[in-house]
């Protein structure tokens, strides 16, 4: 028995399909899925790349609560370095992070202000002012410095750290003081910053 002869030629395997209502929404709901996708994955991946996009500040000047005519000549004066810090995505209230002691010079005298970090170049503890306001000390090992941060003994390795102070802002006595917070190495006798 012979098939019968059909009206219309066969499918070739290479030919598409037809377009059928079926496959039209299986186009229609992979297009929609694939655009979800993306509005809700844009968002996403820049939430998680946001910390690599953030600018560090890589020890800039920062500004203190103070001007150079608060300052008295030749008395030292600690100020705190107070920071807010972000770690990837938390950012802490501000808080201290450090400290400088600020000299202000006699007049005429270049520079006419002198900044030390407060950090003991021995072995990082806090510097503080002796007794008699003339020279500094640190409390853990007894090094001790004059008011130009040179030693007085040979406990540390160097004398304390000069810490550059922005000349714009002691151009004038009534803008706020700029320095330049960084640490550096404790026990050696090169200053060599902290990354």
């Amino acid at each position: 028995m012979t098939a019968p002869a059909s009206s219309s030629p066969p499918l070739s395997p290479l030919q598409p399909d037809p377009p059928s209502r079926r496959r039209f929404y299986a186009l229609a709901t992979n297009l929609l899925g694939g655009l979800i996708a993306l509005l809700v994955g844009i968002p996403g991946v820049r939430f998680l790349l946001d910390p690599l996009g953030r600018r560090q500040d890589q020890g800039g000047f920062r500004t203190l609560p103070l001007t150079l005519a608060e300052l008295e000549v030749g008395v030292p004066r600690q100020v705190p370095i107070v920071e807010v810090r972000t770690d990837a995505w938390v950012k802490y209230p501000p808080e201290p992070v450090g400290s400088v002691w600020l000299v202000r010079q006699s007049e005429g005298s270049q520079p006419p202000l002198v900044a030390f970090s407060a950090e003991c170049p021995h072995l990082g503890c806090a510097v503080n002012l002796a007794a008699d306001g003339q020279t500094f000390i640190c409390p853990c090992h007894a090094s001790a410095f004059r008011l130009d941060g040179q030693r007085l003994n040979e406990i540390p390795p160097r004398p304390l750290d000069q810490l550059e102070v922005d000349p714009e802002s002691i151009a004038s006595t009534q803008t706020p003081i700029r320095v330049k917070f960084e640490r550096f190495r404790t026990g050696s006798e090169e200053k060599i910053p902290l990354a």
